[in-house]
């Protein structure tokens, strides 16, 4: 069962392609026109070469039998270069994390030193085979029976068929290891091939062998990366490097229809970059659950600025840690109450105007935390109810084509619409936590405008779902849900890219925002 987060991110992705697919010009025919001025093809080529979002990555879908190939490609290729095996080509390849070229170049320098580092034997020796041995006694097992068979790598450490298949289970089916498995004498780096393996183990163990060894060609490529969605076998390609995720958001949409961050591989959380959002995620985890309690039961002290829970009727309050005196009413220092022990009525006083200006500055920074976190958990929460709206509106759909005539493709606004909700919610939902960590300056103002214009256009798209079935069949009203959908969709685009160009350009400032000393 989907998961809201994968509901989400599937939703963002089929808008996408729909987006995608509206900017396709391919579709449009040419007509000769004798008569028309050449700004007409000028025009059409400025429309055919428009540039690309800034907040719109590059990337690349593979599947299963694509990353297959690449490696079968790659395997040849080193195979024929340096006249290897093709298992041996396979365990250099490894070795040097698929980078052909740096692999070609040290072999070429020193070809014993890199078959050493790799887990080859740099000698001749014909391929290692199962073999019946007169007089042959394992050393693991102590087993010496007449016929036994034993197997032995090129290093010639020789042990019992059962022994090895009982090792290579071990490491392959409980310790999930397929690229490095080694022989196994210790001290002995030799890596055990593919085609020796095949020889030793079962058809099953086999197969999820290949399947790791296929795992370990994704993990060991930086430009690689497994979709994220469960049961989804495809892997993603994208050039965006570590060290440039504190300028771009790389949202990536797998063929399966999930959505998520190149750089983390969490759900698309465009247009906050991954370390803000993992800042976020932790500060939310530690504070928001807190921070309202806080805000309403206690205050600090005003000499060490340590939390203090008031749990008595007494307004006199002494500091655990710093044994400081005040009042809690006033702040003020205890010693200038004299008497009025419980009804305190020296606000004007000095040492209390002074701790009340610290207090207030201390629950300024909560306050301002608690802000951005109810409107982000707002929209987190709105995106959930919209759910619902998403999985009735097939059902709505069904319902208005039979009562206003209009065909299938007629009614397919409402679906488009839904979508559009979904998208334009879970970007508003970072906008916030981005902008808890934005530094105020001219930029910050033209941020929270695209932020409000966004989050009006959704509202009022929001509320077209509220219209009955009949009320959904008028005319007008489709025409104003698809304009209303139109201008959410170009709000979104309007506030990604600039954005994104800010960040690109490192004109916009982020940074750790110290937490309240409340919030610990």
């Amino acid at each position: 069962m989907d998961t809201d987060d994968d509901f989400m991110s599937a939703v963002s992705s089929e808008y996408d392609r729909q987006d995608s697919d509206n900017d396709d010009m391919s579709g449009v025919e040419d007509f000769d026109f004798d008569d028309e001025p050449d700004t007409f093809i000028d025009s059409q080529k400025e429309i055919g070469h428009r540039r690309k979002p800034a907040y719109d990555i590059s990337f690349r879908v593979f599947q299963p039998a694509d990353i297959q190939r690449q490696q079968q490609d790659l395997i040849h290729e080193v195979n024929l270069i340096l006249t290897i095996s093709k298992e041996e080509a396979a365990i250099l390849l490894r070795h040097f994390r698929w980078n052909k070229e740096r692999l070609i170049e040290d072999y070429m320098d020193e070809p014993s030193a890199v078959l050493g580092a790799a887990g080859l034997a740099s000698n001749s020796a014909s391929s290692p085979k199962m073999e019946i041995i007169p007089g042959f006694v394992c050393d693991i097992c102590c087993e010496d029976e007449p016929g036994l068979e034993s197997f032995a790598l090129k290093c010639g450490h020789r042990y019992c068929v059962d022994c090895y298949r009982h090792y290579l289970s071990q490491k392959i089916r409980e310790e999930g290891e397929a690229a490095r498995i080694q022989c196994p004498s210790e001290g002995c780096n030799l890596i055990i091939d593919a085609r020796s393996l095949d020889l030793l183990v079962t058809a099953e163990l086999t197969e999820r062998y290949h399947n790791l060894l296929q795992r370990t060609y994704v993990q060991d490529k930086e430009t690689l990366k497994w979709c994220p969605a469960p049961d989804c076998q495809n892997a993603i390609e994208c050039g965006v490097k570590r060290k440039d995720l504190d300028k771009v958001v790389p949202t990536v949409a797998c063929l399966c229809g999930h959505r998520f961050c190149f750089g983390c591989a969490l759900n698309d959380h465009q247009p906050a970059p991954c370390e803000l959002v993992k800042q976020w995620l932790k500060k939310c985890a530690d504070d928001s659950e807190t921070a309202n309690w806080i805000s309403a039961n206690t205050k600090e002290c005003p000499k060490c600025g340590s939390t203090i829970e008031k749990n008595g009727g007494c307004n006199h309050m002494t500091c655990r840690k710093c044994k400081h005196e005040f009042c809690w009413m006033c702040m003020g220092l205890w010693t200038e109450h004299g008497t009025s022990w419980y009804n305190c009525n020296r606000f004007q006083e000095k040492s209390g105007t002074d701790a009340r200006d610290a207090q207030a500055k201390s629950r300024v920074s909560l306050e301002r935390y608690l802000h951005y976190y109810n409107r982000y958990a707002n929209h987190e929460q709105s995106a959930r109810l919209d759910k619902d709206i998403y999985n009735k509106t097939e059902k709505k759909m069904v319902q208005l084509q039979k009562e206003s005539g209009m065909s299938w493709i007629e009614v397919q606004y409402l679906n488009s619409a839904s979508q559009a909700l979904q998208t334009c919610r879970q970007t508003l939902m970072w906008t916030y936590a981005f902008a808890f960590y934005l530094a105020r300056n001219n930029l910050t103002a033209i941020f929270e405008d695209n932020q409000k214009d966004l989050e009006m256009a959704v509202e009022a798209l929001s509320g077209m779902f509220e219209k009955s079935v009949t009320e959904l069949a008028d005319p007008q009203l489709k025409v104003v849900i698809m304009d209303k959908t139109t201008y959410c969709n170009k709000r979104r685009v309007i506030l990604l890219e600039d954005t994104a160009q800010n960040l690109a350009e490192g004109m916009e400032s982020l940074g750790e925002v110290a937490s309240p000393s409340a919030c610990g």
